[in-house]
């Protein structure tokens, strides 16, 4: 059987950015540093959460490359890598192994809408072409397009394929993937409001937004889970549940790095086409943050 690329919990990590908008990497290493301290067992570089959709393909080669030896081998570093085009995915994919990468996090193929028999090609093209695992994102409310279980069995047969990162919020598909391809496909949440639910359904852990600024409360709800302490879990998901509800009241990264700037850490602004939240939106996540403790 092979082995999952982590088990627990990992941080989807912000990009910072300076006034003028490059990645400001004094901060970066700051919050990298902090998510260490807790106890995160992997972080995520250059997913969505890190805004890759609007970095160009220096700035992301150069941001995953600074995050690997920032780390230094003290957790597993996961590079996203995904894109709609598969020979980029190859390009990325390629330079995130010669960084010192450990795993790989690839999307689908977004807008292309790409048939199931065309996910198989894509996945099993860039597999041919690099050494590291692979861990598949599903997350059709992005992409337009969602993985079937019977999909994820076929690309489960290929050793370079270690799993997925789940963020559908489809537990029958969990169910069926997990029936059809048993133990030796790894499964993580992608949704933060899900970790406890879809880890008794035999997922692994989590790829988590919340991280970012309670990385503790992730990893306990993540490790409570791995030690078959589900009830334990249940009582700090429900307790975060409206905390994780204000991170996701506007477009995720908007709200994360906007509660992370409250805080005093400085994260900068978002690129454009993201943007501010509205007053409103705002107000609710303040008052989350008051009400755990994390805002005086």
């Amino acid at each position: 059987m092979r082995e999952p690329v982590f088990s627990g919990a990992c941080t989807a990590i912000v990009t910072p950015f300076d006034s003028s908008g490059a990645v400001n990497y004094e901060a970066f290493g700051a919050l990298i540093e902090e998510q260490i301290a807790a106890g995160i067992d992997a972080i995520c570089v250059c997913g969505t959460t890190g805004e890759s959709a609007t970095m160009s393909i220096r700035e992301h080669i150069a941001v995953v490359e600074y995050c690997v030896k920032r780390v230094d081998h003290r957790v597993k570093v996961v590079a996203g890598a995904g894109s709609n085009d598969t020979s980029a995915a190859v390009y990325l994919s390629q330079h995130a192994q010669d960084s010192g990468a450990d795993a790989l996090l690839l999307v689908t193929p977004y807008y292309n809408k790409a048939t199931q028999s065309g996910l198989i090609k894509h996945y099993e093209y860039i597999a041919d072409r690099v050494e590291l695992p692979i861990i598949l994102y599903n997350v059709p409310s992005r992409t337009g397009v969602s993985f079937t279980a019977e999909t994820y069995k076929k690309l489960s047969e290929n050793p370079k394929i270690n799993g997925v990162k789940e963020a559908s919020g489809n537990f029958s598909l969990l169910a069926h993937t997990r029936f059809l391809c048993g133990n030796d496909f790894y499964i993580w949440s992608g949704n933060d409001d899900q970790v406890v639910p879809m880890m008794s359904l035999g997922a692994q852990g989590v790829i988590s937004v919340a991280a970012n600024i309670v990385p503790q409360v992730m990893v306990r709800m993540s490790h409570l889970c791995l030690a078959d302490d589900f009830a334990a879990a249940s009582k700090l998901q429900i307790e975060y549940m409206d905390f994780i509800d204000a991170l996701f009241v506007d477009v995720n990264p908007i709200p994360i790095k906007t509660a992370l700037n409250l805080t005093g850490r400085n994260m900068g602004g978002l690129r454009l086409p993201l943007c501010d939240m509205t007053p409103e939106h705002l107000e609710l996540l303040r008052s989350s943050m008051v009400r755990m403790g994390l805002l005086a």
